[in-house]
């Protein structure tokens, strides 16, 4: 009897379970007894764990792109008439495809580990707790939220995925940076918990996962970058961070790992800070588990969620058991984890680092007490409360602007002890450069407070970049007598990972200028058009020249085409966007109504984008082939593609601080060749 593709995938899943189970009992105890044999073997089964879930993955694409409905999942989540990328990101765009996928994300990093990690006491502990978190995921794949169940009697065809998912691109790229962000933190958190428990919380575990921490960082920052553009692109209202409770938690391990990145520095530099950056790393594992459980377990409404599921509850143990036996664990070994040294003074590096610990922290604690605030007044009363916008706003709004002063002071500053004279010197620049910039911002006539601090603050930040910049490169001039650019171009490859560093930084830089201009100088209008006719907005003529459907109404009318042979049907607007007496564009804000899904039409608004400002057309009103004018929800967003911008600047900066050092590398060969000779 041939195997169906359910079945095909099931063993998958059956096998990945059992190999998980083996690789844990071989690992732990290859650890105990010192057994080489055992570990190998624990190493090999990470990868055949791996290899097993990718032939789940491979069934499942499969089932979706060959339109095989005896396979549930596809059944419920497919169709035959949408597009190719929609069937293949359909993988990840409902429940039990999402978890296999997080699971088989986590088996790839598990292999990578097993591979390339150096052969330590540290690795087989790291290994065997990466597999106990992959083991979960399988677990739950296989026994609770299994895609690869077979239906008796399939069906003729299948509803689609989500309207809202398959409407925009960006869901082929914005979930899977996510995932890789999120499962990426999970190598720094299990050989945080390895050096506990083999009594070894000093740098060699920091070490060992700079690059999967950085990794891990920068596809979460990527993500929740792709995120906003995701919502301002699909949602409609003209916006990209609604405080929503799926936003704010991944917002939360963002924030623990932004900290324990800039904390472990200290205990690299002066052997401090071990217990904080134990914790931050625990909390940044725990955030994401939580966070997993919310968007699964149905608890939370939004657009971003997965509804109802029969995971919640196994989740929410989950976090549970990681929470306690990982704060258990730092407890238990707290003699190894507490910090002998103390700080020399306040005003010193490390001094700033606790700080952003202290302020990183804080915003956390702050969004997830608002997000959680709702559920547990629910749980408790009965009674349905909300915490929007304006309290995220005035918890966070300041405690950025201080984040922002020690992104500027911090790296100027010295270890140890800062000398009175240069601190001073360093200051009377930064401030300089803050007042400078507020006084352009202010001669531009802005005159509200936050964003003037804002914009000062970002002045006082270039001005530190270019101090940390020439700090560097000019005695390296002086000394060498070259040119200032080659001595520049030199230290930038000697130096990836400061340099990249600071672009990240300056990345931060433009975003918060673009967070500024967007959420301080926004303009959101609701204008009807007679079709034929103009009217003025912020300086633009908007001219409606009618209505427009995809495909042509009469092709479906005709019979020429049928419902099972398009995806979606779409009825917009096309407008053009005059100024200055020429035409800049020619917009096309929709409606899509995803004929599996009729009952959920999605507005698509439409953006030009301009270094300046955007302008955001979506279908504010009923709309009909036969209107004779359409309403418009029009909006006018100062500086808002300098979000996107900075996030890519953001990740290229930690792209470059990731790539090898090609002198160091050779001088690293070099030193194993003499040691072997």
């Amino acid at each position: 009897m041939d195997l169906s593709l359910g079945q095909l995938g099931m063993a998958s899943l059956w096998l990945a379970f059992a190999l998980a189970i083996y690789g844990i009992f071989a690992g732990i105890l290859g650890a105990l007894r010192r057994d080489a044999r055992l570990q190998t073997s624990a190493r090999f089964a990470a990868v055949a764990v791996f290899l097993a879930v990718t032939t789940a993955i491979a069934v499942m694409e499969t089932a979706l792109l060959t339109d095989d409905f005896s396979v549930r999942y596809v059944a419920e989540h497919s169709r035959i008439a949408s597009p190719l990328w929609v069937k293949v990101v359909t993988l990840w765009s409902a429940l039990e495809g999402s978890v296999l996928f997080w699971g088989w994300l986590l088996t790839g990093y598990g292999a990578l580990l097993a591979i390339t990690s150096p052969n330590n006491v540290l690795r087989p502990w790291a290994l065997s707790i990466m597999q106990m978190v992959q083991l979960f995921f399988i677990s739950v794949v296989t026994f609770i939220a299994n895609p690869f169940i077979v239906m008796a009697v399939p069906p003729m065809d299948g509803p689609g995925a989500n309207p809202l998912l398959q409407n925009h691109w960006m869901m082929a790229v914005h979930p899977v940076l996510l995932y890789l962000g999120y499962v990426g933190l999970t190598v720094p958190f299990a050989f945080a918990m390895a050096a506990l428990i083999t009594r070894r919380p000093g740098i060699e575990w920091m070490t060992q996962t700079r690059t999967w921490t950085l990794i891990g960082w920068g596809f979460l920052s990527a993500g929740i970058i792709a995120g906003g553009w995701w919502s301002y692109e699909v949602l409609g209202w003209g916006g990209y961070w609604a405080w929503d409770p799926v936003e704010n938690v991944s917002f939360m391990p963002w924030l623990t790992a932004t900290a324990f990145i800039h904390s472990v520095q200290v205990q690299e530099r002066r052997r401090m800070l071990k217990s904080w950056n134990v914790m931050l790393i625990v909390l940044t594992f725990s955030l994401s588990i939580l966070g997993t459980f919310l968007i699964r377990s149905g608890v939370v409404s939004s657009v971003h969620a997965f509804g109802d599921g029969p995971v919640g509850p196994f989740f929410l143990a989950f976090f549970i058991v990681v929470a306690l036996a990982a704060f258990g664990l730092v407890a238990w070994r707290w003699d190894q984890v507490r910090d002998n040294a103390e700080l020399d003074a306040a005003v010193s590096r490390e001094g700033s680092f606790l700080a952003g610990n202290v302020l990183f922290l804080a915003m956390a604690f702050a969004v997830l007490l608002g997000t959680l605030f709702p559920l547990i007044v629910e749980a408790l009363s009965g009674n349905k409360v909300t915490v929007g916008a304006p309290f995220f706003d005035k918890v966070s709004i300041p405690i950025w602007l201080l984040i922002f002063v020690l992104m500027g002071i911090g790296p100027l500053l010295p270890w140890r002890k800062a000398e009175e004279q240069s601190l001073r010197k360093n200051l009377m620049w930064l401030v300089g450069g803050a007042l400078a910039a507020a006084l352009i911002a202010f001669l531009f006539g802005i005159r509200r407070v936050y964003p003037l601090l804002t914009i000062a603050l970002a002045g006082f930040n270039l001005v530190s970049l270019g101090l940390l910049i020439t700090g560097a490169v000019v005695p390296r001039a002086r000394l060498s007598g070259r040119n200032v650019l080659s001595v520049f171009r030199q230290y930038a490859f000697e130096s990836k990972r400061r340099f990249g560093s600071m672009i990240v930084h300056f990345g931060v830089i433009v975003i918060a200028l673009g967070v500024l201009g967007s959420g301080a100088y926004r303009v959101d209008q609701q204008i009807r058009i007679d079709y034929g006719q103009s009217v003025e907005f912020q300086g633009y003529e908007l001219k409606a020249l009618g209505a427009y459907t995809y495909p042509e109404l009469s092709l479906l009318q005709s019979g020429t085409l049928t419902e099972q042979d398009v995806s979606h049907i779409s009825l917009g607007a096309n407008v053009e966007v005059w100024r200055n007496g020429k035409l800049l564009k020619v917009l096309n804000p929709r409606i899509n109504r995803f004929l599996g899904r009729p009952e959920q039409p999605v507005p698509t608004p439409s953006v030009l984008y301009m270094p300046w400002h955007d302008i955001y057309l979506n279908i504010a009103g009923e709309l009909n082939a036969d209107s004779s004018s359409v309403t418009l929800r029009v909006v006018q967003s100062p500086l808002v593609t300098w979000i996107w911008i900075g996030g890519f600047i953001i990740v290229l900066g930690t792209a470059y601080a990731l790539s090898p050092n090609r002198r160091r590398v050779k001088a690293s060969q070099e030193a194993r060749g003499s040691v072997q000779a």
